[in-house]
């Protein structure tokens, strides 16, 4: 697992998209907040750059273009494989609900079935 530590001042964005598909990969959730707040901070600054640090965000995203491009494929396999497993555990919750409805139907017969002349 990863040691937290602060994280650079100012980042390369594609060692941050780099890092991203990494933790996503690695299902790292802490990491994953870490560099999302990193994200929120570089959009929040965005209006306040001048247009030099523009300029360089420019150039970092298009370096890191093909590393988006990962990034965005592993997000929506793990997307995908999340609602497999929702899939999964609603057809887990169904079973379980229709096992316990089918033991207490075999637990608790009702007198009819039972005896069904209605003679004891």
């Amino acid at each position: 697992m990863y040691e937290l530590e602060a994280p650079p001042a100012n980042p390369e964005l594609k060692e941050l998209v780099v890092e991203a598909s990494r933790a996503l990969a690695l299902l790292d959730a802490p990491r994953l907040e870490e560099l999302a707040v990193s994200c929120e901070a570089l959009n929040r600054n965005l209006d306040a750059m001048g247009a030099d640090e523009k300029k360089e965000l420019a150039r970092q995203a298009r370096e890191a273009q093909a590393d988006m491009s990962v990034l965005k494929r592993v997000l929506e396999a793990t997307r995908a494989n999340q609602n497999v497993m929702r899939r999964l555990r609603e057809m887990r919750e169904r079973r379980l609900e229709y096992d316990e409805r089918m033991i207490r139907g075999m637990a608790e017969p009702n007198a009819e079935s039972e005896n069904p002349d209605g003679d004891d």
